[in-house]
């Protein structure tokens, strides 16, 4: 009995095979199956389509799995769909935008002009956002121009994230950056780190030295910490996103950008730092060498790291409060940093919780802020 249903392209051409093979007629067909002869006309000639009820009849009548009714009946609707559909070059576009760009997160933080995501501004809001002509050539979407020229491949989010900080950034007034600028300005940072308060200082003194410094509120799952990157040869941009709202997570991340700008890491694309926290914020294997310089300068600056390792040989695997106290006023930061530093060295994130301050209020007042309810009014 015929079984191979894959060489026919409809439930009809299989059942007008299979009464070839037996020889039968409509009519004997009709009274097989206990159907009016006009019926069985209709199933023949491929004018009424096979359900699964008459699927299990014709199974029962010529043998066949009645699985292969119905696939030739779906594939063979499905091909009549293709055919008749219209294509719509715009609904991949669409998928993009609204698959990958958190743009709802964009209307809620003022990014982009639009009631929701209905709003019939919203695809002419992106164009404006990416600062770009046409919705096809926005970075996201395939075969666009990369634009950001981002170290590392970017997520969408991300991106979102970076087109802001750029905007924000390309309309800050700071002083003119020179090649010792940034050493000059590490170096009047460095005092600030044993109080909390001194940190509101960081975007005067960064402004006073040419680098154009702004805090950003991440967006959901994007997981950056910071960017460093150069909208020309003297104009370096740092933005932090601080999503930890913590005073070594702060230091660390500053001084880690500040050594990008130093080095012009940045210079040829943005150095995009996402995941500071953990072995990443360390020199461990497998991270770029521009990574690990700016780690190791991060770390240097927050904690000098060989008077670290003859604390921790010191003390370890037991660390007072009073030895804590004591370290941090001997090198003349906040205990939050040594904190931090332990923290790191030992892999116990749990520790020393007390010392770990916040500091995000203390440094948006005085920064450029973007988040956390604030919105930077932006020309067009």
């Amino acid at each position: 009995m015929m079984d191979d249903s894959s060489q026919f392209r409809s439930p009809d051409q299989l059942i007008d095979a299979l009464l070839k093979e037996k020889g039968w007629t409509n009519r004997i067909l009709s009274l097989v199956l206990g159907m009016d002869e006009t019926a069985v006309s209709r199933i023949v000639n491929g004018k009424r389509a096979i359900d699964a009820d008459l699927a299990v009849v014709l199974e029962e009548a010529f043998c066949v799995p009645a699985e292969h009714f119905l696939e030739l009946q779906q594939s063979y609707d499905l091909s009549q769909a293709r055919l008749a559909a219209r294509h719509d070059p715009v609904r991949e576009t669409r998928a993009h935008l609204f698959g990958k760009l958190p743009v709802s997160e964009m209307i809620k933080r003022g990014w982009i002009n639009a009631k929701d995501l209905k709003d019939p501004m919203v695809q002419p809001e992106l164009v404006r956002f990416f600062g770009v002509n046409r919705v096809e050539d926005i970075e996201i979407l395939p075969h666009a121009a990369k634009r950001t020229q981002v170290n590392t491949e970017a997520t969408p989010v991300q991106l979102a994230w970076l087109y802001r900080v750029r905007k924000i950034a390309s309309e800050m007034l700071v002083a003119r950056y020179s090649p010792a600028s940034a050493k000059s300005a590490i170096s009047k940072l460095r005092p600030l780190l044993s109080s909390a308060e001194e940190a509101r200082k960081v975007p005067r003194i960064l402004a006073e030295h040419g680098i154009r410094f702004l805090v950003v509120e991440s967006l959901p799952s994007a997981k950056i910490d910071g960017v460093c990157f150069w909208l020309n040869e003297r104009s370096p941009v740092i933005a932090l996103s601080m999503r930890f709202d913590r005073i070594d997570n702060f230091w660390f991340v500053l001084r880690h950008e500040l050594e990008h700008v130093d080095q012009r890491h940045g210079a040829g694309g943005m150095m995009l730092d996402s995941d500071l926290e953990g072995d990443s914020a360390g020199t461990c294997e497998g991270i770029a060498e521009e990574e690990r310089v700016a780690n190791a300068a991060a770390a240097e600056f927050c904690v000098p790291q060989k008077m670290l390792e003859a604390f921790v040989a010191r003390k370890a695997p037991m660390f007072s409060e009073r030895d804590i106290l004591a370290f941090a006023k001997m090198i003349n930061v906040h205990p939050g940093l040594i904190a931090g530093q332990l923290r790191r060295r030992i892999g116990r994130y749990d520790r020393f919780g007390n010392h770990i301050v916040k500091i995000r209020s203390i440094v948006t007042p005085n920064a450029i802020t973007d988040g956390w309810g604030d919105v930077v009014p932006l020309g067009n």
